[in-house]
């Protein structure tokens, strides 16, 4: 560890100022130790004794690491041992409220007691973190959002599995894509997922209080008033729950009330478009501490992080104003379809892997295109079974225009709002347009399906265009044959 360069006229940093808030989490002891230094409170021969009780654990650590088979090993696996040691060293000197006190106990006790106390603590909190997430996958939201169920499910079994509280401490190996409303990335480790699933359970403990039909509701609105699938998009769900419980208090409603009407629209609309900056941060502020009185809320940490949210809340509503944008914060009701529009995509019939693998095996060993087109359209019924099939690349070039032949109208509209999905997320799809021609994409088939459409007739592009605007990601996705 290499000192700060000393300024005999004035100390960088002086007893007073050597506060918590102003070391580096992340590398904790080692800011304390160079703050140390600058002010006096360790030598530099204390601090060569340090850095030389470090080294023979990490010595140690790396034989262990080996099982007694080298001494030595590359010097990224040497530096990230090193850093787990860190880790843990951590761990523990950051439990001292004043920076000063972890400062003296690292000057007199050994260190390796140090580290064997900080392993203690990380092994602590990995059990505490095991058990905060069996708690959040038994009261998990039933929600078909893809990022908030694969963390859960998938992203953080990982890293429980995975966790190396010896050599790897301070690695958060996961990746989780679930962002969370309000979030600290700049932890590591272990201490990071506690945080995380921490405040998940916090958020998902907040949806569970409203009625789980209206929260459904929120989330196809949302996906229909930003024009995209809200299955595969990352946004916290938290968040949109707390936004429209509180859009419903300033608008007549009731605090357990997530359904916003046309007519609440107007009235929140006319409140935040007539108010100053300052009337937007009391009106909200006294929102939350209605919200908090109805729902029953008196968890301290929970009414903490509903005043952080709200904090963020103020400001997004500003902006939204300023910008003109309140219908896409506001998350409105709409209006429901008669019914569904009949295509020949399915979801229920969706097959099984081996199933589907037997098909691409006999669609490739085919030598014929009306025989390949022939076998897809008698199997293939599901869109999940058809976009499988189409990143399979079991067609050649000259072979997908025979086959898109064969769909209606329909089915390439639903096409079309896979292959131009972010267009369409901001702005509408003019088939005809040099645009759509110039796209670049990355499957053949893709390039394929473009071509197709651009060598459609005009008329033929107008129907489908309004297809693709009448048929949502709803009924794109999980297809229904109307009744």
């Amino acid at each position: 560890m290499q000192s700060e360069k000393p300024n005999h006229t004035k100390p960088l940093v002086s007893l007073e100022n050597v506060k918590k808030s102003h070391l580096s989490q992340n590398q904790y002891t080692i800011s304390l130790l160079n703050d140390a230094l600058q002010i006096g409170m360790l030598t530099d021969k204390e601090v060569y004794n340090i850095q030389n009780q470090l080294m023979l654990i990490l010595k140690d650590l790396i034989g262990r690491y080996t099982q007694g088979e080298s001494s030595s090993v590359s010097s990224d696996t040497a530096e990230s041992i090193f850093a787990s040691i860190l880790y843990a060293i951590d761990a523990y000197t950051f439990q001292f409220d004043d920076p000063k006190k972890a400062i003296t106990y690292l000057k007199t006790v050994k260190v390796r007691r140090v580290y064997e106390k900080g392993v203690g603590l990380v092994r602590q909190c990995f059990k505490e973190t095991e058990q905060l997430y069996k708690e959040i996958n038994n009261n998990k939201l039933d929600v078909a959002v893809e990022a908030y169920n694969v963390s859960i499910e998938e992203s953080v079994p990982v890293f429980l599995r995975k966790y190396d509280i010896i050599f790897d401490a301070h690695n958060t190996m996961a990746s989780i894509d679930y962002p969370l409303a309000v979030d600290d990335m700049s932890i590591q480790g272990v201490f990071y997922l506690k945080q995380y699933l921490t405040r998940l359970k916090m958020e998902t403990e907040l949806c569970h209080l409203f009625n789980q039909e209206d929260l459904q509701k929120i989330l196809i609105n949302y996906g229909k008033i930003c024009r995209f699938d809200y299955r595969i998009e990352l946004f916290n769900i938290f968040r949109l729950t707390f936004n429209n419980a509180v859009f419903s208090i300033l608008s007549g409603g009731n605090a357990n009330q997530l359904i916003i009407s046309a007519n609440q629209y107007k009235q929140l609309y006319l409140l935040f478009t007539e108010t100053n900056d300052s009337q937007i941060h009391s009106i909200i502020h006294k929102a939350i501490d209605q919200l908090d009185y109805d729902l029953n809320i008196n968890e301290p940490k929970m009414k903490n992080y509903l005043k952080h949210c709200g904090a963020d809340l103020i400001q997004t509503i500003i902006n939204a104003v300023n910008h003109d944008k309140l219908q896409t914060l506001i998350i409105m009701e709409k209006e429901l379809k008669p019914k569904s529009i009949v295509t020949t995509f399915k979801a229920s019939d969706r097959m099984s892997d081996n199933h589907f693998r037997l098909l691409i095996e006999k669609v490739m060993g085919y030598d014929k295109i009306t025989d390949k087109v022939e076998i897809i359209r008698k199997n293939f019924h599901s869109l999940y079974d058809y976009i499988d099939m189409l990143n399979a690349d079991c067609l050649l070039a000259i072979e997908y225009e025979a086959l898109f032949s064969t769909f209606g109208d329909i089915e390439l509209a639903i096409l079309a709002k896979k292959v131009f999905y972010e267009e369409l997320r901001n702005e509408t799809v003019d088939l005809s347009s040099a645009l759509v021609k110039e796209k670049e994409v990355e499957m053949e088939w893709q390039m394929q399906f473009i071509k197709f459409i651009t060598n459609m007739d005009t008329e033929r592009k107008i129907t489908i265009e309004k297809y693709i605007y009448d048929i949502d990601y709803e009924e794109s996705i999980f297809t229904k044959q109307s009744q």
